[in-house]
């Protein structure tokens, strides 16, 4: 079953305009960063995709292969579709270093992705060039969190990764 499909480009909610100032501000960074990523797996899980602690942007679970461990992790990341392709920002909120989960896909990028009830097995590729400057338009257009990141990352291009389903 394919991953539901995000429109980037779709007009924003009224829920959206108000509550994104509220997820970039530090105490909701911080909320981002040390509670929803550990609160939002099992809570998607449970309600199929329908509730989770963003409610405002789609969420996937990213399961990787730990590059270092070989243990399994999971992320939930905020995704949009591009055709067939689920496309993801290694924006590590903002940071100044890639976060983990995209080293584990630079090792082994063969993940397994969730959304909405649905699984699926994908292979990950970093996009480049004007691809990636394509892609990274939309992602600024879907939330401006990334517009936002640019000026946070003291320089750290943020990788935009495009996963393919397998097979």
């Amino acid at each position: 079953m394919p991953i539901p499909a995000v429109d980037p480009t779709r007009p924003k909610s009224v829920a959206t305009r108000v509550l994104t100032p509220l997820f970039l501000s530090p105490s909701g960074k911080w909320t981002l960063m040390n509670v929803s990523k550990r609160v939002d797996p099992p809570l998607l899980r449970l309600t199929r995709g329908r509730i989770s602690s963003v409610m405002v942007l789609e969420l996937v679970l990213l399961t990787t292969t730990g590059a270092k461990s070989g243990v399994q992790r999971t992320v939930p990341l905020v995704y949009f579709t591009d055709g067939d392709r689920v496309i993801l920002m290694a924006s590590n909120y903002g940071g100044t270093r890639h976060p983990a989960w995209y080293h584990n896909i630079k090792a082994t990028p063969e993940v397994t992705l969730y959304a909405a009830g649905c699984t699926g097995r994908f292979v990950a590729e970093e996009t480049t060039g004007a691809e990636r400057e394509r892609l990274w338009g939309l992602a600024k257009q879907h939330t401006r969190a990334y517009a936002q990141y640019e000026q946070t990352t003291q320089g750290r291009e943020v990788p935009v990764v495009a996963l393919s389903p397998a097979g």
